[in-house]
Parts: structure tokens; C-alpha cells; sequence
């Protein structure tokens, strides 16, 4: 199974936030270090986007970590066809344009849950089920990508 990491943990891991949630996600993903993750080439823009301006990171620094993501993860891209389904879900469910997009590139690229804690917990789009990894009780697809 296939899961798409969301900024947020990506911001997480690299330390910014709140100790609970720095902690959780990093222990989470040492939990998630032989599945099949994914990240959608806008989180990667908006990590270097908060690690710059948020967490006032240099930039080196920020590329650097950002290119540590993408070297550890395939990256899933954005293209024409992923901006029109991103459409469709800010008219039917009022989404915000990014992470409409984020949640269709995640469906283009077979991703069965995407990772985060922006979205509504449960909400499915093609396939995808919005999953935030950092409260319970714990998502039956994300125990399933634990191995439990």
C-alpha cells in the first residue's frame, strides 16, 4: 500500500513544531521506513517555503533538507491533468487549491492514503483516504501500513 506524506509531517520531521509532533512524526516514520511513501512535488515547495520563512532556516540549509526529501522518496509531480482534478475538488468540496492538489497528485500517483493533518480525517477522493497519522484512535489503513 502506498501512502503520500503531506507537508506537515515533512516540517515535523525536520524538527519545526511543537516537540509532541516533532517527536510523533519522526517516530512514525522510523515505524513507515520500509513502506511505499510518496511525496507530491508541491509539499516539497512549501517545505522550503516554511523552513525559509517560518523557521527562518537559510536557504542552503532549506534546499538542502529539501533535496534530502526528494533523494529519500519518489516524487510525484504536478502536471495539467492533476490542476483540473484539483479543480473539480475545490467546486464539489470546497478544498483550498494546494491541498487539493496535493490530495489529487496523490491519487494520480495510486497513493491509498495521504498523510496528514490539514485534511479531514476519513475524507476520500479517488480513492485516497485523508489520514492524520498523529491523533487516535489510529486509521485501520495506516495500521495496515504498520504492519499491524
Amino acid at each position: 500500500m502506498r501512502a503520500a506524506l503531506d507537508t506537515n509531517l515533512l516540517v515535523y520531521a525536520e524538527g519545526f513544531g511543537d516537540e509532541a509532533r516533532v517527536s510523533a512524526t519522526r517516530q512514525l516514520l522510523d515505524l513507515l521506513s520500509e513502506a511505499d511513501l510518496v511525496v507530491p512535488l508541491q509539499c516539497l515547495g512549501e517545505l522550503f517555503r516554511v523552513l525559509t520563512g517560518k523557521a527562518g532556516h537559510p536557504a542552503r540549509q532549506a534546499q538542502e533538507a529539501v533535496l534530502g526529501w526528494k533523494d529519500a522518496y519518489p516524487v510525484l509531480e504536478s502536471n495539467a491533468a492533476a490542476w483540473r482534478g484539483a479543480m473539480d475538488l475545490c467546486v464539489a468540496h470546497q478544498l483550498a487549491s494546494w491541498d487539493a492538489l496535493v490530495l489529487n497528485v496523490a491519487a494520480e500517483g495510486c497513493a491509498r492514503l495521504l498523510l496528514t493533518e490539514d485534511l479531514h480525517q476519513g475524507f476520500s477522493w479517488r480513492g485516497v483516504r485523508v489520514v492524520n497519522p498523529l491523533i487516535e484512535p489510529q486509521d485501520s489503513l495506516l495500521s495496515q501500513l504498520l504492519g499491524g
